[in-house]
């Protein structure tokens, strides 16, 4: 009996775990008899929870189970909308009056939905300067107002910047970044100077509600816009080797040594110049780095010069590694993300170029004993 006992106690906790629901209310004045709404603002579709009419002093109450994960909810009568957010609290309480009921409200218990607030009230006077702009007849006039709404659309970036930096796992951080203007994002992932907002946004809701719908969709969102980053430095980079109008016929690299002495691949014209793009942390390193010590062991006296740009993400590693050999190497603080990866298109480690006196390259990743041959001929 104790067992059963246990069973049905567990089952009815978790029973009403599952049915805990939130409640709204407070009070609309001026909107006595009038059908108030409880809505779920979901990423697809809004969706009715609970409706009520409101008292003849404007009160009203309404419920709705509450959600897994802090997600929008929003109050509606007729046309006119009151968004919010559920997290934590189980009692939200808005007031306002209804000639003023999109922006003219207040909201306790939940101090998300009044950023919230502050966003829409923000926007919604940017959208209307904007609506208005189009009966403006003087040209000079119309110039003013223009300048006018790019000064609070700053201003309005600069609050939403605030909150997503106060909190990137807030409701109010996730809703700053999915307001629009005429159809277009505000902060879009695509452009640079918003991508650090959109990243923080993205990071914090993978990292702390991974299974969320939300989380995956912002996530998903972000790494399409940082796939399309890449593709377009590395076409960049591409294009820039392809089209580079240096007389030499190759791309100049300038990175430090280990001793943070700047080195220039330029210097080496009039050399042979073997450039090697490798890692010392690859498991097949140490059998490498023997192979290029015979090639330079063999040649360096009769003018060849080893250049060699480490892809190491240790930086530690990297000046052990090169303590005692005898040839150019240099790293990127930016380790194997380096720009000249992308310039030089390395796909893959180890990989080389061959440059000839006359700084012209004239071949790519070579086997040891091609490269033996072709520096032969070279340095003659």
């Amino acid at each position: 009996m104790y067992k059963v006992f246990i069973c049905l106690a567990a089952c009815a906790l978790l029973w009403s775990c599952s049915n805990q629901k939130f409640k709204v209310e407070g009070r609309i004045d001026g909107a006595a008899g009038e059908t108030l709404y409880l809505e779920h603002n979901g990423i697809l579709r809004t969706t009715p929870l609970d409706s009520v009419k409101v008292a003849k002093d404007g009160s009203y109450s309404l419920r709705a189970v509450r959600p897994e994960y802090p997600d929008f909810y929003r109050l509606r009568i007729k046309n006119k909308t009151i968004t919010f957010a559920i997290d934590s609290t189980e009692t939200i309480a808005i007031r306002g009056d209804l000639q003023h009921f999109a922006t003219g409200y207040t909201v306790e218990n939940s101090y998300a939905s009044e950023q919230i607030k502050d966003l829409r009230v923000s926007l919604i006077g940017i959208q209307n300067k904007l609506a208005g702009l189009n009966d403006l007849k003087d040209e000079k006039e119309r110039e003013q107002k223009a300048t006018e709404i790019d000064a609070d659309l700053q201003r309005h970036k600069e609050l939403a910047h605030k909150i997503i930096m106060e909190n990137p796992r807030s409701t109010a951080a996730y809703f700053a970044l999915y307001q629009q203007i005429g159809g277009r994002y505000i902060f879009s992932p695509f452009v640079q100077e918003d991508y650090p907002y959109w990243a923080a946004v993205a990071t914090a809701y993978h990292t702390y509600m991974p299974q969320y719908d939300r989380s995956k969709n912002i996530y998903n969102f972000v790494l399409d816009a940082l796939r399309e980053k890449q593709n377009a430095q590395k076409q960049a980079a591409l294009s820039e080797l392809m089209n580079s109008e240096q007389a030499a016929g190759y791309i100049d690299i300038v990175l430090p040594d280990r001793y943070g002495n700047e080195m220039r691949l330029s210097d080496y014209e009039g050399q042979v110049v073997l450039i090697d793009f490798s890692a010392y942390e690859a498991q097949e390193s140490i059998d490498y780095t023997f192979a290029l010590r015979d090639l330079y062991n063999k040649y360096h006296a009769r003018g060849l010069e080893i250049f060699q740009i480490s892809l190491d993400r240790n930086k530690l590693l990297w000046e052990s590694s090169t303590e005692n050999i005898p040839w150019v190497c240099v790293r990127d603080d930016d380790g194997p993300a380096t720009r000249y990866a992308n310039l030089y298109n390395v796909t893959q480690l180890p990989t080389t170029f061959l440059m000839d006196k006359e700084g012209n390259i004239i071949a790519r990743s070579l086997s040891f004993g091609e490269l033996d041959k072709k520096i032969g001929e070279l340095v003659k």
